[in-house]
């Protein structure tokens, strides 16, 4: 019994996978996508269907050139339909299967009139007050002209211009038995932003963007180096040099967008301020080394993004490389092989020898392909900024890459907070261009101010209407900022359950151990219930970082820490992007806490306050007292009397009180920040240089019903 996959079938048979895959759904066989696997009696049918398709087109051009013959020749008479003269019973067979295909043409135009008018009583249109006659027309289907006539008969005189209230414009419509509803009033943004939907007919086939992501030393940047090397034209060979944080590739005649940027740091930061910017993730995973840390990470984000997966199994030239325990541990991930029986793709490479590469770019031709990805080119361009800076000679620089329609030199942009006209463009080789089309990434120069990572930049028709939005932005910032009550928390979880907001809880787990972060997650995941589900989105070792901040922000989660803390730099981050982070010690307080917060009965009554840090310089061993730790004050307080923490590495190692404070040889109740103390911490002498001292208190906070 042979087996092929959906594509390698479509390739035999020179059809797209897409139809293929229409076509035996029709027939009730299991078909999920283009790595589906088809059996004998799948490929049997659709082999005849599209054999017997492509035999209908041989016939049609039979057809055509037999009535040029017939033309050619002089015909003496060309009777009606039906009783064409016949010259020999070929052309009859022809004569007779034109009459048939006509006949049903004829049919299928009356069916398409009579849907047609069923559709035109049922339709609805949306309009304002104030809607002028022409656009009143557009929206009704009808000519300007019936309109007029429809209203001098109803007693008004009206041009095309001439603006009418929504009774009368809803009198015109019920004229064509038409309903009318009232159209909401629009925001500046919606006023001055086209956002309109594009039609069908305007979508064209646009080149896929890629992310490639995965553990460090695993060949990123040297796969992207090969890559770039190989598929160049000729006129961009020898001494490449890469301007931007993206590039595009041609490949045989195709185009694929790559980024050049730190994988999910940047992947992440995007996806937080709304912008998705990748189609596909091509996970990097070293045929020596296996699944790490990091792998584990760009899967997650990848998953939680929703973004399709490549995989791409790394240095299989060393000889040290095992691809099928590559494989097994990618299924404990949920990456199942396809020839383990599952649907990612993965694709052998060496980036050293540049073995797969070819078929690693065939791959994502192929998922592109499925994913149908389009765009309109014959519009104002909207895109996202994928990285920006201040330069000297040039002004504020950012890196755009362009997602729908095409962006002109000239053109008036606003991307977040900031608007401008765009002076010049240059593209990925450093030429200038005078317009960028969708999936290109460009280097814009004329914003007003350096954009941030992650915006959307919109082209808009004037200076003023750009200034406007980013006017309107800025406000709208300033209010967030005081009050953001969308971002989940465990006390306001409940809330949001019975508000309806929250189907599903997200939590980030980061742990001392693995064995703690298992443990947590399935704990966690056994409390969902018909309300809420609870979902552990990413489980990782280690301290809580701005990258585990920044998919909290994406993906509106809860950070939970289980004898690890973050450092300052993430705890200033989740301030500013309101990411509720939890610390805990003993793993049934965490299910105690995440439970009551989903039954509503969580009652907070304290709250953990960090009064200060300080880092250990120098160590000294004094053997009637112990270990006396040599510290500098990075932050706040270190008081006397507070509750102290022992962190390394981000890891909690101790938690306990001060045996002694002291400045110099005197004892003190505290010391600031920017100055040197030495402390004794109460029955812990295991302090190393490097560890963190943290400085803290129980805040008892009230109760508000």
């Amino acid at each position: 019994m042979s087996k092929l996959r959906v594509y390698e079938l479509a390739k035999q048979l020179g059809v797209a996978s897409r139809d293929i895959i229409e076509f035996l759904r029709e027939f009730n066989f299991n078909v999920k996508n283009h790595m589906s696997v088809v059996n004998d009696e799948a490929i049997k049918l659709a082999s005849e269907y599209f054999d017997d398709k492509k035999e209908d087109k041989k016939e049609d051009k039979a057809s055509n050139a037999l009535e040029q013959d017939n033309d050619l020749e002089g015909l003496e008479e060309i009777a009606p339909l039906g009783k064409v003269p016949i010259k020999d019973e070929k052309a009859k067979k022809v004569s007779n299967k034109q009459v048939k295909r006509k006949n049903t043409k004829k049919t299928d135009f009356k069916v398409k009139v009579q849907t047609a008018e069923k559709e035109e009583s049922n339709k609805e249109i949306y309009i304002r007050d104030g809607i002028t006659v022409k656009e009143l027309s557009e929206k009704l289907g009808k000519q300007v002209s019936e309109v007029i006539k429809k209203l001098i008969m109803m007693g008004i005189m009206a041009n095309i211009n001439h603006e009418l209230d929504f009774d009368t414009a809803e009198k015109i419509a019920k004229e064509y038995k038409i309903t009318v509803k009232k159209e909401e009033p629009k925001s500046i943004e919606e006023t001055i932003i086209d956002d309109a939907p594009d039609k069908k007919d305007d979508l064209v086939p646009r080149p896929p963007v890629v992310t490639i992501m995965g553990h460090v030393d695993h060949g990123k940047t040297s796969l992207l180096d090969i890559i770039r090397k190989s598929h160049i034209t000729l006129t961009e060979a020898g001494g490449i040099t890469q301007h931007i944080g993206a590039y595009t590739v041609n490949i045989k005649g195709n185009k694929i967008t790559f980024f050049d940027t730190p994988g999910h740091e940047a992947f992440t930061s995007m996806r937080a301020r709304g912008a998705q910017a990748t189609d596909i993730s091509v996970l990097v995973v070293a045929a020596d080394d296996g699944v790490m840390p990091q792998t584990i990470e760009a899967i997650n984000h990848s998953k939680a993004a929703n973004v399709p997966i490549i995989v791409a199994i790394n240095k299989i030239d060393k000889p040290n490389a095992n691809v099928d325990r590559v494989k097994q541990e990618l299924a404990e991930q949920g990456l199942v092989a396809e020839d383990w029986g599952g649907d990612t793709i993965c694709v052998l490479v060496s980036a050293k020898t540049g073995e797969g590469i070819d078929n690693l770019l065939e791959m994502i031709l192929l998922v592109a392909e499925m994913s149908e990805l389009k765009a309109n080119p014959n519009r104002l361009a909207n895109g996202v900024v994928i990285e920006s800076k201040l330069d000297k000679g040039r002004g504020p620089v950012a890196t755009v890459l362009i997602k729908n329609g095409t962006l002109k030199v000239g053109d008036h942009i606003v991307a977040g907070v900031t608007y401008g006209k765009v002076r010049a463009m240059f593209d990925d080789k450093g030429k200038s261009v005078r317009s960028a089309g969708p999936s290109i990434p460009v280097e814009v120069l004329g914003f007003s101010e350096i954009p941030d990572a992650g915006d959307i930049m919109n082209a808009v028709k004037s200076e003023k209407g750009a200034k406007q939005i980013a006017e309107k932005r800025i406000a709208a910032n300033r209010d967030r900022m005081i009050n953001d009550p969308h971002r989940v928390t465990l006390e306001n979880l409940f809330d949001q359950i019975e508000e309806g907001e929250i189907k599903e809880l997200n939590i980030i787990i980061k742990g001392d151990v693995q064995g703690s972060v298992e443990a947590l997650e399935q704990s966690l995941e056994k409390l969902s219930n018909e309300n809420v589900k609870v979902k552990v989105i990413h489980g990782g070792v280690g301290a809580i970082t701005e990258y585990d901040v920044m998919l909290a922000s994406a993906s509106n989660a809860v950070i939970i820490g289980f004898n690890v803390r973050p450092d300052t730099k993430s705890r200033l981050l989740a301030e500013k992007e309101k990411v509720d982070i939890k610390t805990y010690r003993i793993i049934y307080e965490v299910i105690d806490d995440v439970e009551a917060a989903m039954k509503g009965m969580l009652e907070p009554e304290f709250k953990e306050v960090v009064r200060g840090r300080a880092e250990v310089r120098a160590i000294f061993k004094v053997s009637s007292i112990g270990t006396i730790a040599g510290c500098y004050v990075t932050e706040g307080k270190i008081n006397r009397s507070n509750n102290i923490r022992v962190i390394r590495d981000g890891i909690v190692i101790n938690e306990g009180k001060l045996a002694s404070l002291k400045r110099f040889k005197d004892d003190v109740k505290e010391v600031s920040q920017g100055y040197e103390c030495g402390l004794n911490v109460e029955k812990f002498n295991d302090i190393k240089e490097g560890d963190v001292i943290e400085s803290f208190e129980m805040e008892q906070v009230e109760r508000t019903e």
